[in-house]
């Protein structure tokens, strides 16, 4: 059993599981199961309108310095023309007319062209943070060493760079639908595999957390799944079969509650199947055995703008296989 505290700061609810009397004495922590093995049923659609949309941004044009210069050297060079070339001057007038109702067009556009919005967006960046910051970006040229691995779902509105305000090199990321983590498996999941091991091995980050968030189409994917085993996609459908466990556990708890509440519970509990999967990893045990690396469990609540954490406290001993982790978490592995 575990039990919860909560305290908060800056606005942030901080929840810490704090395991009770009752805990096994080998590992201090709910248990969860495994996800359940692929289906073969042919694909289709899980929904066929968005879980959220909204109008694209209006971007400006940035006008730089070298932008300006061009305009002036443009403007010089068809003066310069035109003194020695007087009998061009009414086809000068002529294309400067077109050219003026182009601009006069392009500046009653309400939205950029995605290329433009994108171009802008570096222009922003470039001046407004490499530029301003050439020790850090300098310091990033040599490598990187970042402190957090962090899982994160691939939701637009829930960017943890701009959620935790994560500067470059402070983070080592993975986002997937619905920030889930595979349990060690080196055929099916090994991207995610090899991004726990580069992490942990290599760039010695210090914790790895993972982040759930309010309105997760993911998790609602997950808590729609038919319970006959049938699928309609080609990956959606078996990759948040991850979080079965916690879909089990929400239906034993609110299996009366309304929809929208079983699946904000199941966000929560989703990071938890998570996190105990990351044990399943051996130098995730090592590094939690020699204390050199921490778990911790995040929710982001978009509309309320809050953010939860929590910890969670392990007894592992180095030599426990995989299985014999699966066994203290009650884990079916396939």
């Amino acid at each position: 059993m575990v039990r919860c505290t909560m305290s908060t700061v800056n606005g942030c609810a901080l929840t810490s599981l704090i395991p009770t009397a009752q805990s096994s004495s080998s590992l201090k922590r709910r248990p969860i199961v495994v996800c359940q093995a692929l289906s073969n049923s042919p694909p289709s659609l899980i929904q066929n309108k968005p879980v959220f949309a909204a109008p694209a941004p209006i971007i400006h044009p940035i006008l730089t310095e070298d932008m300006g210069k061009e305009y002036e050297e443009a403007i010089a060079g068809l003066q310069k023309l035109l003194s020695e070339k007087e009998e061009l001057g009414p086809v000068a007038a002529a294309k400067i007319d077109q050219i003026k109702a182009e601009l006069a067009t392009a500046d009653k556009t309400t939205v950029s062209s995605t290329v433009e919005q994108l171009k802008n967006g570096f222009v922003h960046f470039k001046r407004e943070k490499y530029e301003k910051n050439p020790a850090l970006y300098g310091e990033l040229a040599k490598g990187q060493s970042p402190t957090y691995m962090v899982f994160a779902c691939s939701d637009s509105r829930v960017c943890p760079s701009h959620v935790l305000n994560l500067h470059p090199g402070e983070a080592f990321m993975v986002r997937n639908i619905a920030n889930m983590v595979p349990a060690y498996d080196k055929v099916r999941y090994s991207g995610v595999g090899s991004a726990i091991e580069y992490a942990v091995l290599h760039l010695k980050v210090k914790e790895i957390i993972v982040i759930g968030h309010s309105a997760c189409g993911g998790i609602k994917g997950l808590m729609s799944l038919s319970d006959d085993g049938s699928t309609s996609t080609d990956f959606i459908e078996d990759w948040v079969k991850i979080g079965l466990p916690a879909k089990a556990k929400v239906k034993a708890e609110l299996g009366d509650a309304p929809f929208a509440d079983q699946c904000g519970l199941c966000e929560k509990e989703a990071v938890n199947v998570s996190l105990g999967n990351l044990l399943s990893y051996p130098f995730v045990r090592e590094g939690l055995v020699k204390k050199t690396l921490a778990l911790k469990g995040g929710y982001y609540d978009f509309a309320k703008g809050s953010f939860e954490l929590w910890g969670l406290e392990f007894a592992l001993s180095p030599s426990l296989s995989v299985k014999d982790v699966a066994t203290i978490l009650h884990w079916k592995l396939y």
